[in-house]
């Protein structure tokens, strides 16, 4: 953004999205694939700037876990160029005619996708959401304000530089996409309450980020607090597929929402499977913290708190507990999960079901990895975020979430009441 104020901006971006809310798909999908080709040019100025974020980010003593998040390296950027290219290649969402029906009145009533407006995106140390947001926003129509963290400022403005360049040279205004230079919270503050200009928030970052969003904003927030997410290994279990999700969904990429938290195994084969996860996830670097029916059976795990049942690690820790069948892990998970994610390794499609139907979480999974809950690998090309809030979407939010339905009513002539005119 210019100097201007955050309203003053707010409404240039209100203005220019009228124009991306008009641009036909095939625009809007050059558009996008410009947005990547540019961005893989410039992708040496990309890395310099997010080098120099690093450099800042380890000298504050920023955590591991933000570290992880906040990092660019060549395949990253390549993966960022990538998702704007699957964004492109998706079906376009403005203008779907999800139903259509006739009136006994005489008229058609259909349903109509539209674009929502303006979004705001206020995230922490993420520089690839910059992108990830602008290539939905964009296919949806809308126009997007971006508040990065203070961690990501130079690595959000070189991306940002670089999409807006490819806006101007697609003669589209470039004010439909803009990062926010002002990051104080007052200016944050100020974006938040912009009602009449700003159609949704979406907060992406630690639970004090988005609570503080959600506690202030008086414009719609799509959030989500926190991804503790549990994996269940049945007694009709696979245990070497067991094994093999239990490490993926932990220690791929720890800091990420979709890793998993807590291990639920069943009694029957606690014997058998945990001493050979606990070995696995330990040649990992995984600490484990278990209940004393765990410990029982791996003794030098930690004891394991209510407190660690609850926690979001977003590190390589889990929590272990030992369940007398699924409908313990199911009171367990509803106790302690926070709707992110869930996984269920089992061979019984009954009991399968069961955890499925039983379980409201955006995402469950069977005999699969929890890092598949992901924009890009649910077919989405890429997520703005994930949603935990029962509003218009739930789960990870790709471009259709970025619009609503409105009715179209095609009539000749039809009034409701009275007569019609001589």
């Amino acid at each position: 953004m210019t100097n201007a104020s955050v309203r003053d901006n707010a409404l240039k971006c209100q203005k220019a999205a009228v124009q991306v809310a008009e641009l036909s798909t095939d625009d809007k999908n050059k558009l996008l694939n410009a947005m990547a080709s540019a961005l893989e040019k410039a992708s040496d100025e990309v890395l310099k700037a997010n080098a120099e974020d690093m450099r800042a980010a380890r000298e504050k003593g920023i955590g591991e876990a933000m570290l992880d998040r906040l990092a660019l390296n060549e395949e990253r950027v390549a993966g960022i160029a990538k998702a704007l290219r699957e964004v492109a290649e998706l079906p376009d969402p403005v203008g779907q005619v999800t139903h259509t029906e006739e009136s006994s009145k005489g008229f058609t009533i259909e349903r109509v996708r539209v674009p929502l407006g303006v979004v705001a995106m206020i995230y922490e140390a993420r520089p690839n959401v910059t992108a990830d947001a602008a290539a939905l926003c964009i296919k949806a129509g809308n126009g997007v304000i971006l508040r990065g963290g203070k961690e990501a400022v130079r690595s959000n403005q070189a991306i940002a530089k670089v999409l807006r360049g490819a806006m101007r040279d697609a003669g589209i205004d470039e004010h439909a996409l803009m990062l926010l230079d002002d990051l104080s919270r007052e200016a944050m503050l100020e974006l938040m309450q912009l009602s009449e200009i700003v159609d949704l928030i979406i907060p992406r970052g630690g639970e004090g980020l988005i609570r503080f969003v959600t506690e202030n904003a008086r414009v719609p927030v799509i959030k989500h607090y926190k991804g503790v997410c549990h994996l269940y290994v049945d007694n009709k279990a696979d245990l070497d597929k067991a094994l093999d999700i239990l490490v993926d969904g932990k220690t791929t990429r720890p800091a990420a929402c979709n890793s998993l938290e807590t291990l639920l195994v069943h009694k029957d084969i606690a014997a058998d499977f945990l001493p050979r996860a606990a070995k696995a996830l330990r040649e990992k670097g995984v600490e484990l913290r278990g209940d004393d029916a765990s410990r029982a059976i791996v003794s030098d795990m930690e004891p394991a708190s209510e407190e660690d049942f609850a926690a979001e690690f977003l590190s390589l820790k889990i929590a272990v507990r030992v369940v007398d069948d699924a409908e313990q892990a199911i009171e367990h998970i509803r106790s302690f999960g926070s709707d992110h994610t869930e996984v269920i390794c089992t061979e019984d499609m009954v009991v399968a079901n069961r955890f499925v139907h039983a379980l409201r979480s955006a995402v469950v999974m069977i005999n699969a990895s929890s890092r598949f809950s992901d924009g890009g690998e649910l077919g989405l090309g890429a997520e703005i975020g994930i949603s935990t809030t029962r509003l218009h979407s739930y789960g990870p939010m790709g471009a259709e979430a970025l619009t609503i339905e409105r009715f179209v009513l095609r009539g000749s002539g039809q009034v409701r009441h009275g007569t019609k005119a001589a």
